[in-house]
């Protein structure tokens, strides 16, 4: 489409039956994946088998070439490769599925990743076509799975040209050189477009978008914490629109975003989408992403959806993600900050437990105030797409050889503490990428000539692997009781062979290798879950327990183990001193247990 006014909302949303938000976003299982990189429907490679495949695409330096260089390029992963997908996902327990944006980028660039958008109106080709994105979610809907879409509101891709070459910020509007066209040649006039002739692939569209007014044009950001720069600065070549003047509460909304949020509601209405990621909303003025949630949500539910989900990705840390959801209405933040590092590093060891737990809830009581809130308002993982916390050598978890086998512990750790846990796609498969670049961390899941483990044409959708098979039972568990979604969490000092005196483990010079220990408390009643930092030891250790909801005698069974024969097994609370109660337990080298109270 060329123009947003010939868009009809009423008459597209007219006698259409729109799938329900469900009761409570904290309680579903996320997934993310890139579309490029998740499924084909073009190809159809034999399953991976680490015996004969690990690294079959860089057995020379030729081929090493040809692999690293594919990274930087489209592989072809399409929206119709993931509705062939759809029931591995499903099977892996996962209830909301977040893609990566899909609308048209220029046709002169390789942004696969799809953050670069140059049509705000149409699907971009490579991933299929907007017909495509509706029947992914009326698919996943049939299956009883939520669609997300990353979506963008302050920048385009690399639609124009500045005069001189590269411009960094400097606070001054520069001078604009021309629009680009399809091929990417600067020479669509800026000041009076031939839109026409630049139609389809030339400038931005649609065309209330493509005129200068739409950009701030203010040359590249070179300092990430300085504001304003970092809200009107280009990212890199992708150009920054401008999204409005004024404080939050006086906030004036530019032509720019309405006509974005126009956009965005058509999606909604077209593909009956469940909910946005907001894509880099520290870079977007507060007052802006206020508007775009507000007029989002009213909208979405007119035609019924009660509760259209938008998180923001919200870099800057963890209280100012806090301040702006508050501010703006968004229902929650991505926990990119301290929790992907804290959560992959404490489950290796190498953190101190408390370093994670204490973001949610302290050692001896239930926090209030900002604990509780992030209970319910981030979405937990590790591993990701941009993995912000490590600037400089980019590495999924099983890039560490020696604390890979800990992949499931980590998995248990993000299914069963506070927050709204996401997978990041391949992590199930334990894909180990790892590079100074992004996209040695953007394997292909569906193979081609960028495969996970340095391989070409082989795929990934193992649902025998014994990480997809362990993450099913957390997702059922997680499933069956309201407590493992929403119980006050506590982390539990212990006894062991390390320290007889009761204590939080920490991390030496070296790692973690005590278990550690933490409850979920929900209608008076408790459920005990821990892990086994230790690569090669069977451990056991004494766990204080809430010494006000059991007497000494009163039993606990295991509801989960990672040895299956401790299944249904039952233990005796026992009495620690005057105010304590404690279970003693015993868990395999990596492994893990729940005990349910009786």
């Amino acid at each position: 489409m060329k123009k947003i006014e010939s868009l009809n909302l009423k008459e597209i949303t007219q006698n259409k039956d729109f799938f329900k938000s469900p009761e409570a976003w904290d309680e579903e299982i996320f997934y993310f994946l890139l579309v490029d990189r998740f499924n084909s429907d073009q190809e159809d490679y034999p399953l991976y088998d680490p015996e004969k495949d690990y690294e079959n695409a860089i057995q020379n330096e030729e081929g090493k070439k040809q692999w690293m260089e594919a990274g930087d390029k489209w592989i072809g992963g399409s929206l119709k490769g993931i509705s062939e997908k759809l029931d591995y996902l499903k099977g892996l327990g996962i209830s909301v599925i977040w893609i990566s944006p899909v609308l048209k980028q220029p046709s002169f660039s390789n942004n696969y990743h799809g953050y670069g958008i140059q049509n705000f109106l149409e699907v971009d080709p490579h991933f299929g076509s907007k017909e495509d994105l509706k029947e992914l979610v009326d698919k996943a809907h049939s299956m009883g799975i939520y669609i997300i879409l990353d979506v963008i509101i302050n920048h385009s891709g690399d639609v124009f040209a500045y005069k001189s070459d590269d411009p960094a910020y400097n606070g001054q509007e520069y001078e604009v050189e021309a629009f680009r066209n399809g091929d990417g040649i600067a020479d669509i006039d800026p000041q009076n477009p031939d839109y026409e002739n630049s139609w389809p692939e030339g400038g931005v569209w649609p065309e209330e978008l493509f005129k200068l007014s739409t950009f701030s044009r203010k040359g590249y950001i070179t300092d990430w914490d300085n504001d304003p720069e970092y809200r009107e600065g280009d990212f890199y070549s992708l150009k920054n629109i401008n999204t409005g003047e004024g404080d939050i509460k006086n906030y004036q909304p530019s032509e720019a975003l309405k006509i974005l949020t126009e956009c965005y509601k058509y999606w909604i209405a077209y593909a009956d989408l469940d909910g946005f990621r907001l894509d880099t909303v520290k870079h977007i003025n507060p007052g802006a992403v206020r508007y775009f949630v507000q007029e989002l949500k009213e909208f979405a539910q007119t035609i019924g959806k009660k509760d259209f989900f938008i998180v923001g990705e919200i870099t800057g840390g963890m209280e100012f993600a806090k301040h702006i959801c508050e501010k703006t209405g968004l229902n929650a933040a991505l926990g990119i900050n301290k929790i992907p590092e804290n959560l992959e590093n404490v489950a290796k060891g190498y953190y101190p437990p408390e370093n994670y737990f204490s973001i949610f809830t302290n050692i001896e009581e239930l926090s209030e105030g900002k604990h509780q809130w992030y209970h319910k308002k981030v979405i937990t993982m590790f591993d990701d797409h941009d993995m912000v916390y490590k600037q400089q050598h980019k590495e999924r978890f099983c890039a560490d050889k020696k604390t890979a086998p800990l992949i499931i512990n980590a998995e248990f750790i993000n299914f069963f503490t506070a927050g709204m846990p996401c997978i990041y796609y391949g992590t199930e498969q334990a894909f180990d990428g790892s590079g100074d670049n992004d996209k040695y961390i953007r394997e292909s899941m569906f193979g081609g000539a960028f495969g996970a483990f340095r391989t070409k044409n082989r795929s990934f959708f193992n649902k025998d692997n014994p990480i997809y098979q362990e993450i099913k039972n957390f997702a059922d568990i997680r499933n069956k009781y309201i407590h493992l979604r929403i119980g006050r969490q506590y982390l539990r000092k212990i006894s062991d062979s390390y320290n007889p005196e009761f204590h939080i483990p920490t991390a030496d010079q070296n790692r973690c290798n005590e278990i550690i220990a933490w409850s979920r408390v929900f209608s008076q009643e408790e459920f005990l879950l821990a892990v086994n930092c230790n690569l090669e030891n069977e451990q056991s250790a004494r766990i204080l327990i809430d010494g006000t909801l059991h007497e000494p005698g009163d039993k606990f069974k295991c509801i989960y183990s990672a040895d299956r024969e401790e299944i249904g097994k039952e233990i005796e609370v026992i009495k620690t001193d005057q105010w304590n109660q404690h279970l003693k337990i015993n868990i395999p080298a990596q492994g893990r247990i729940i005990y349910k109270s009786i």
